[in-house]
């Protein structure tokens, strides 16, 4: 069968955005689509100008028997602050404030199209560093850490706070809960990682760092290295935080119970200082 040049663009660039962070070589687009080598690299450019151009992402070239090409998720510094801008409006409705000072967010975190944009703008954030594994803990991170998971093309582990016989063998630690400073415990199944892996943290809210700071405890247990923390929320507090390097989108403030306010702000990601397109 001979495709069209049309046909070759579409199915083409339908197959980096399902395979990104994947080195793909020439020889594979050449013969699905029973082409010579100098059509698909004259087709590749054409995909590689207009990812750039619609801020989609970027496409590198690796020369050489062995090389290929690769499909990198970025995002437009633009695009990031405007998704940053609607979950801050969206997280301030009063009718989100819960009893304690807590906040509803179960509906956006389950929320796929809103996942699926803050995933990238973290995979964005992330593309340059060697990342083998997202971690999070058990619930709500689970969505944030899959939809990072699905642009950098890496699998998700996922702590939990008891043992289940369905995992096998575990490693458990006990860490102290920032917030309420009790001793937790920390599970995750011994065949969930590997020895030199290294791994990014993430989770859908952070007070002080506890949770984050025993799962890095927890890295070291497996010989893992830490590549990096990802956080969708921060809370102000007037203590020192439990871990220094760390991306957030949203800071939380203030909640006011009596008043039915919440007051919110961008987080650090944009003073990380992180090249974006």
């Amino acid at each position: 069968m001979k495709w069209k040049r049309s046909e070759r663009l579409v199915d083409m660039t339908h197959y980096l955005l399902e395979h990104p962070h994947q080195l793909i070589p020439l020889t594979y687009f050449s013969e699905i689509y029973s082409s010579a080598k100098s059509s698909i690299s004259e087709d590749l450019t054409i995909v590689k100008e207009t990812f750039e151009e619609k801020g989609i992402g970027l496409l590198i070239t690796v020369p050489g028997a062995a090389g290929g090409v690769k499909y990198i998720p970025k995002m437009a510094q633009q695009e990031v602050r405007q998704i940053i801008e609607e979950f801050i409006i969206e997280l301030g409705h009063s009718d989100r404030l819960l009893p304690g000072g807590y906040l509803f967010m179960t509906d956006l975190l389950g929320n796929p199209e809103l996942m699926n944009r803050v995933g990238k703008v973290f995979a964005s954030a992330f593309s340059h560093k060697k990342i083998d594994v997202i971690m999070t803990v058990a619930t709500k991170g689970i969505s944030i850490a899959h939809a990072i998971a699905r642009h950098l093309n890496v699998p998700v582990v996922v702590v939990r706070r008891d043992s289940k016989v369905t995992e096998g063998s575990t490693v458990s630690i006990n860490y102290v809960s920032g917030s309420s400073r009790r001793i937790q415990t920390m599970v995750l199944s011994k065949r969930s990682m590997k020895s030199g892996q290294r791994v990014l943290i993430t989770d859908d809210f952070m007070k002080v760092g506890g949770t984050m700071n025993g799962m890095k405890n927890l890295l070291e247990e497996f010989d893992c290295e830490l590549a990096g923390i990802a956080v969708l929320v921060e809370a102000e507090h007037a203590d020192e935080t439990l871990v220094d390097d760390y991306y957030s989108l949203v800071k939380l403030h203030e909640v006011n119970e009596k008043d039915r306010t919440i007051a919110l702000s961008e987080g650090n990601f944009f003073s990380k200082g992180e090249k974006l397109i």
